[in-house]
C-alpha cells in the first residue's frame, strides 16, 4: 500500500465530505476526519485489500462518529439543521424550488442506501464515483439508486 502521506492526499476530501454530510459541523468533520487517518495508522495491518482504501477509511470514520454519539457529546443531526450543500449545483437549485424542508423530509423518509447515497450527493457534494467507493459498491450503481430516489422523491412532492 502507498505511504500514509499519499492516502492522505487523496482520500482526505472524501472522508471530510462524508463527515460533513453526517454532522453537519465543519469542525466536527475536521476532528473526525484527522482522528479517522490517526485510526488508521494504529490499525493498518488490519486492511487486507478486499475494499477500497476510501471505504476503509470512512468505515473508520463512521464508527468514530457512531461512538461520539454513544459517549452522548454529539447528537445525530436534526432534519431542520441540514448543513448547505459543500458543492453548489444544478440538482441543488432545484430542490430549492421544491422547498427544502419538503425535500429533506421526504429524504429521511427514503429506505437506506437511499437515504445515506442523497445525503452524501446533496450534502457533501461527493461524485457519483466517491459515493460509490464509499459505500461498496460502483458508480453506476451510484448513479442509478440516484436517478430512482430523486424520481421518488419527486413523484411524492407532487403529490403533496
Amino acid at each position: 500500500m502507498a505511504d500514509m502521506d499519499q492516502v492522505y492526499r487523496e482520500h482526505a476530501q472524501t472522508v471530510f465530505r462524508f463527515l460533513l454530510a453526517k454532522t453537519g459541523s465543519r469542525e466536527l468533520a475536521e476532528e473526525l476526519t484527522q482522528e479517522t487517518f490517526y485510526q488508521a495508522v494504529r490499525s493498518i495491518d488490519r486492511y487486507d485489500g478486499s475494499c477500497r482504501i476510501s471505504t476503509w477509511l470512512c468505515g473508520i470514520a463512521k464508527n468514530l462518529l457512531y461512538a461520539e454519539y454513544r459517549r452522548g457529546e454529539q447528537t445525530p443531526l436534526p432534519m431542520e439543521q441540514a448543513p448547505e450543500p459543500a458543492v453548489p449545483s444544478a440538482e441543488n437549485a432545484v430542490l430549492e424550488g421544491l422547498g427544502q424542508e419538503a425535500v429533506l423530509r421526504a429524504i429521511h423518509r427514503m429506505p437506506e442506501p437511499a437515504r445515506e447515497l442523497l445525503h452524501l450527493r446533496l450534502l457533501g457534494g461527493l461524485s457519483f464515483a466517491q459515493i460509490g467507493s464509499v459505500m461498496g459498491q460502483s458508480e453506476n450503481w451510484a448513479r442509478v439508486t440516484y436517478y430512482r430516489a430523486k424520481t421518488k422523491i419527486a413523484k411524492e412532492l407532487s403529490e403533496e
